[in-house]
């Protein structure tokens, strides 16, 4: 069954807010690491579990941001009617 074209748009709309959300969470997860910050860097890169941490760190930040922004495209959808 296809999609009629206002849902189509809606997706296309969740999808780029989403997209610039990830982008935030990586950009964000990059610049905790570049400027080591609580020395997140050091312990990653001193630990035994290899990349795991640095993995989980990044996915946590992708799926928060990501979320974040798929919401605020969603509220700022919003009217005000007061």
């Amino acid at each position: 069954m296809p999609l009629k074209r206002h849902e189509k748009d809606a997706i296309r709309f969740l999808l780029n807010h989403l997209l610039y959300g990830m982008f935030g969470g990586v950009l964000f997860g990059g610049l905790l690491l570049y400027l080591d910050i609580g020395h997140l860097r050091t312990m990653a890169l001193r630990s035994d579990d290899g990349i795991l941490p640095i993995v989980l760190l990044f996915f946590g930040l992708i799926v928060t941001f990501g979320g974040i922004g798929m919401a605020a495209g969603v509220m700022g959808q919003a009217e005000d009617r007061n």
